[in-house]
């Protein structure tokens, strides 16, 4: 084993774990489902870069970090631009295009994204739809997530509908985690840690054994503990 060339390695991986990190905090936070087209090919290429940094001990590390911030910047005026601009938003970002029009499939649009009918239905399956026939509108978003709307008969009545009045607990906040304190969640819910102690010896519980505890707007408090179950196999 050289272990020049493995000290090489992990610094160059320590590199590229920061430049990634700093570059992905100027891009912006993002789930993987929901990155357009563009987002993907600007990650896939940065990993690339961060890769080949980090593994070819005989390039310069200085030329990964250089392709990681262009890649980055790039990126990063794209993403300003397109919300700037609504016509390079479509060029860039792309539009959601409609796969069911009121009831009725359109095929020339599931062609243009090279979907199939069981895509579709497996797409419908996902979002808990197991009948077609029930969907008024199936659309494909940008990011190439499947959103559906119910045909009026089939969708679920809000409260609203059915005159009920509500009452709003407004946020709730974890105040313990694991067993510790959260101060800073406890502390925006205008409480302080005395308070909170109190109120979890007068409900029977040790901190210690609380694996996670909350906190709505109405001071109600629903307590989560570490506990050992029994692992039920019912999907096989």
């Amino acid at each position: 084993m050289n272990f020049s060339e493995v000290l090489t390695t992990s610094y160059r991986a320590i590199i590229s774990l920061a430049v990634l990190f700093l570059v992905t905090k100027m891009i912006g936070k993002k789930q993987v489902s929901e990155l357009s087209l563009f987002d993907y090919v600007i990650g896939i290429s940065i990993g690339n870069f961060a890769a080949e940094m980090t593994i070819n001990l005989e390039s310069q590390e200085i030329n990964g970090i250089v392709a990681v911030l262009i890649f980055g910047i790039v990126a990063y005026i794209v993403s300003y631009i397109t919300m700037k601009s609504i016509y390079l938003r479509r060029f860039f970002i792309g539009v959601p295009t409609i796969i069911i029009d009121k009831g009725k499939i359109n095929y020339k649009n599931m062609k243009k994204f090279k979907m199939d009918i069981n895509d579709l239905l497996e797409q419908a399956r996902i979002n808990g739809y197991f009948d077609l026939s029930e969907i008024e509108y199936g659309i494909m978003e940008a990011n190439g997530i499947m959103s559906f709307k119910l045909k009026d008969i089939y969708d679920t009545p809000t409260n609203k509908d059915l005159n009920i009045n509500t009452k709003n607990i407004g946020i709730c906040a974890n105040i313990i985690i694991d067993g510790k304190y959260m101060k800073n969640n406890i502390s925006n819910m205008n409480k302080n840690i005395e308070w909170v102690e109190n109120k979890i010896k007068d409900m029977g519980y040790n901190i210690n054994n609380i694996l996670l505890a909350t906190l709505n707007e109405k001071d109600e408090i629903n307590i989560y503990l570490k506990e050992e179950m029994k692992d039920k196999e019912v999907l096989e």
